[in-house]
């Protein structure tokens, strides 16, 4: 009977349709993420007239949401292990679909408000489970464009939202937007069925059937009488954030957290504001929404792009520079009076923003070792969304300044500058990856002794 290594067989294997189904189920997901974002941005304009509601309220309802989503990420991310991954994403994506189509329903602030911090809930426990269980299925060569590929229905989504945002706010009012937000609820019943449970969960439970059907989908050359190699699995234990710490990694740890913290600034910031933030440049509510869309489209475009670049360059020279393009294109797309060149440095802003947000989740989840990359990524995306409860009230508190819109942007520029720098100081000889290679590296050089000796 042939033995089987789970894990071992999983970061071997070729792609399947196994994994090409199991990434388009994901990327659904993470796109009505980005889609939920963008359209409060969108619909500020008309909640304020509906409600009369001032720039610092809007900004304020803006980071109540963002509360909840910061609160998810910390419960779900740290209890992935418990309850299992793939538990905690049908959750969470049922809570943020059915509140954010509840949201349209709102009569008032306070109902709405509620509303959006429980789909908040939802949408910060997803994000890190999403990024953990596809790491744990995706081989080792193709996971960190996976991961990145997979993020970028974030970017998907928030296009949609400027693309539904343009056909239907003006005739029909800011309630149909949210409603179609509950639209992956029509799909949870195929996604139960599709989606795995991860195999360290399958492991840690040794659930032999579990197991074997799920690598008989990634080798179907497998036999159904294949044994599982337990006592050769590290068993994995609930994981915690003092984890983190340990081994040498918290300094890298707080600086993922930091560069997170500042890349949420710069997302938040402009997936809020971007369309008032044109509006006061001089363009009309329509024209501000296309800014949104182009800002998603360099966002998906840098992704794709710099994810490749990053197997040749490695995660710290492909992204340190992108902070500071993205700095230096927030300052001059305040002075840009050409709109071709103004939508040319919004599609960078959003490469070095959204769509290097994509990369670092990939960052994150090859740097930490299976056993505590939930919580990683959790813990660092819950860090990260502080940024995103500070950015649109930071924001709608400069705009009742009436300051030029050079000076708006420059402040959210900031923010990059201080991502460059958190990131510079991330340890890489403290990585999963460099401590799995000095173990075969120290195994060679072991074993060669011995057969000099013989």
């Amino acid at each position: 009977m042939k033995t089987v290594n789970p894990t071992e067989l999983v970061n071997q294997s070729k792609l399947k349709g196994f994994h090409y189904i199991l990434i388009l189920c994901l990327f659904f997901i993470m796109i009505f993420d980005g889609y939920d974002v963008v359209i409060y941005g969108a619909t500020i304009p008309l909640l304020k007239a509906d409600w009369g509601i001032s720039d610092i309220v809007a900004g304020t309802i803006g980071s109540y949401t963002t509360i909840g989503t910061a609160i998810g990420a910390v419960l779900f991310g740290l209890y992935a292990d418990r309850f299992g991954k793939k538990r905690i994403i049908i959750f969470t994506t049922f809570l943020f679909s059915f509140f954010t189509l509840l949201s349209g329903f709102a009569t008032s602030p306070i109902f709405f408000i509620l509303c959006r911090i429980i789909a908040g809930l939802g949408f910060g426990g997803v994000m890190p489970n999403i990024a953990a269980l596809i790491s744990e299925y995706a081989p080792t060569k193709h996971r960190a464009a996976i991961i990145s590929f997979i993020f970028c229905g974030y970017s998907v989504g928030a296009m949609t939202a400027s693309f539904s945002g343009q056909v239907l706010l003006e005739k029909f009012g800011w309630q149909p937007v949210y409603w179609i937000g509950g639209l992956p609820l029509l799909l949870l019943p195929f996604m139960i069925r599709t989606i795995p449970e991860s195999i360290s969960s399958l492991i840690k439970q040794r659930d032999t059937q579990g197991i074997v059907t799920v690598l008989r989908k990634i080798e179907p050359s497998l036999s159904k009488d294949i044994q599982i190699a337990y006592d050769q699995q590290k068993q994995l234990q609930k994981s915690s954030v003092r984890d983190l710490f340990k081994n040498k990694l918290g300094f890298s740890t707080l600086m993922f957290w930091l560069s997170c913290f500042c890349t949420f600034i710069l997302m938040y910031s402009l997936n809020t504001w971007l369309p008032t933030l044109m509006m006061n440049v001089g363009y009309d509510l329509k024209s501000s929404l296309v800014f949104v869309a182009v800002l998603q489209i360099g966002a998906i475009i840098g992704t794709m792009a710099f994810g490749n670049l990053i197997q040749i360059l490695g995660f710290k020279r492909v992204l340190i520079p992108l902070y500071i393009v993205g700095a230096v294109s927030l300052v001059l797309i305040g002075y840009s009076k050409n709109i071709y060149i103004a939508y040319l440095l919004i599609a960078i802003i959003g490469a070095a923003s959204v769509g290097l947000q994509n990369m670092s989740n990939a960052y994150v989840a090859q740097y930490y070792s299976v056993d505590v990359r939930a919580a990683a990524l959790g813990s660092t995306m819950a860090f990260g969304r502080i940024g995103s409860i500070i950015a649109p009230t930071y924001m709608g508190i400069l705009l009742t300044f009436n300051f030029q819109p050079q000076f708006n942007f420059f402040a959210i520029g900031i923010a990059a500058i201080f991502g460059a720098l958190a990131m510079s100081f991330i340890r890489e000889d403290r990585a999963d990856y460099a401590v799995e290679k000095q173990i075969i590296s120290s195994k060679v050089t072991i074993a060669k002794p011995s057969i000099k000796r013989v």
